[in-house]
């Protein structure tokens, strides 16, 4: 791999660039686009992104080029770091001194000093990232390469410029950056890496789990997830960071009968997911669809193995394993509950027996979810058979026919009972409490089971009959 001269000072044009050269030489700055954007012009990636080094105050330049750039350029300075960013349209500009770091063991926080350009190369990541282009107008567009990251490139590695134990000892969250790199581009560890990362995975400890979560977040959104999930397993960083993940790994045979590995399936359901949608709270629901199996896996001699409500003990785990990997507990959470509890549900309704209840309580439970929960149960067939696929889908497809079917003619999806609680304590002259629930519940498994249609009139001859059986009567009369 080769980035030709010409072809460089073509990618460097436009107002951005100009600007940048013109105030880094009136700056008497030694100035360089550095990094990831120089990476991805070797790899023809797009990218937004770009990374500024200079030799002197990166504060400075930015302020000089965001004033230069004009009302369209947004400026923020960070002081403490020694950073500005200046976002220009839908290009985001970091600048940055060039500098120098020693860490402490203890410590993920490095002591950074001012430095030269060869100081901040070597602190970089790994070699395709320690890549540097001159943007000065002497000698704009010398290409910078101390480290043979083209070379690394050409070979599809992940390579630290130095020794890796003291890359990753260093800043322990470049463990997890290898593997994302590699899941994204589809490289390989270089050996000497990949060992040092299983020397120095318990590292991670001193890495905040915000950080960790950022990497994890990327390695999911990958074209290709499993990839970096398997990565982490081989590594040991898997058992440390998603044990629950870990624990679905092995086959265990018991009377000569065993079970699929849970692991490699959830990886297959993953990937499958990752070809329908780039959502990235579906895309962990299908990570954890199957947590809950090694908490009910159980075997019979007569029947062999079953994991009977792994669904239910899944999304009971999902609460833990959000707050540790520091995930938001909001309406996230319970999306990825609802996948997870949901996801055995629609098969059951492709049999020809099955209730337009059972399909109004599904659409009724998964609301506006409904179409994701699909692609999720759509992506959990990996069977190896043609025709056990083809029939699985077609059954899956007769689902979404009776799901279509029912919401055209009921309307149920994230319906509201014509009368609500307030409505009812009104009418009985309640309290708020568990009387009123009872009623509220009956009133909505009256409609879910097609006892009474969902309208007002219906609905309020059906709460005063049930109402009259638990020895209620009207107090207050509502004739809407």
């Amino acid at each position: 791999m080769k980035l030709e001269f010409n072809e460089i000072q073509k990618k460097l044009q436009g107002k951005i660039f100009e600007v940048i050269a013109e105030e880094a030489d009136t700056l008497q700055m030694e100035t360089y686009i550095i990094g990831g954007y120089v990476r991805d012009m070797a790899l023809q990636r797009a990218s937004k992104d770009i990374d500024v080094v200079c030799v002197g105050s990166g504060i400075q330049l930015a302020q000089a080029v965001a004033g230069k750039l004009g009302r369209k350029a947004a400026l923020s300075i960070f002081k403490n770091f020694g950073t500005a960013q200046v976002k220009y349209g839908d290009t985001e500009i970091e600048f940055v001194g060039a500098r120098k770091e020693s860490y402490n063991r203890n410590s993920r926080k490095p002591v950074v000093e001012n430095g030269t350009l060869d100081d901040d190369l070597k602190r970089r990541d790994f070699t395709i990232n320690a890549l540097a282009i001159r943007i000065n107008k002497k000698d704009f567009g010398t290409f910078i390469d101390p480290f043979n990251g083209l070379q690394d490139m050409a070979a599809l590695l992940i390579r630290t410029p130095l020794n890796p134990d003291i890359t990753f000892s260093d800043d322990p969250l470049r463990m997890l950056r290898a593997i994302r790199f590699a899941t994204q581009l589809g490289f390989s560890i270089d050996p000497e890496t990949f060992e040092a990362i299983e020397r120095n995975k318990n590292r991670t400890e001193i890495v905040s789990r915000e950080r960790i979560t950022d990497e994890l977040h990327k390695i999911i959104l990958a074209p290709r997830p499993s990839i970096g999930f398997e990565l982490l397993d081989k590594t040991g960083l898997l058992e440390l960071l998603l044990p629950e993940l870990a624990a679905l790994k092995g086959v265990e045979t018991k009377e000569g009968v065993g079970h699929k590995d849970n692991f490699s399936h959830t990886l297959k359901v993953l990937d499958n997911l990752a070809r329908r949608s780039d959502n990235l709270w579906l895309r962990w629901a299908a990570l954890f669809h199957d947590v809950g199996k090694p908490r009910s896996k159980r075997f019979n001699a007569a029947t062999g193995w079953s994991f009977h409500s792994h669904e239910f003990f899944g999304m009971k785990m999902l609460r833990g394993i959000f707050q540790r990997l520091k995930f938001p507990l909001n309406d996230k959470l319970k999306y990825v509950e609802k996948m997870v509890v949901l996801h055995m549900r629609p098969i059951v309704l492709s049999d020809d027996e099955v209730t337009d209840s059972a399909v109004r309580r599904l659409l009724f439970e998964a609301g506006d979810d409904i179409g994701d929960l699909m692609l999720l149960c759509e992506a959990d067939i990996t069977s190896k058979n043609p025709e056990k696929v083809r029939r699985f889908l077609a059954n899956f497809q007769l689902v979404r026919n009776k799901l279509n079917d029912i919401e055209e003619k009921d309307r149920i999806r994230n319906f509201q009972p014509p009368i609500d609680g307030l409505q009812i304590m009104e009418m009985f002259g309640l309290p708020p409490g568990r009387m009123v629930g009872e009623l509220k519940a009956a009133i909505k498994d009256a409609i879910l089971d097609g006892v009474v249609p969902n309208e007002y009139g219906a609905v309020y001859d059906f709460l005063v009959e049930t109402a009259g059986r638990k020895g209620l009567a009207v107090r207050c009369y509502d004739t809407k």
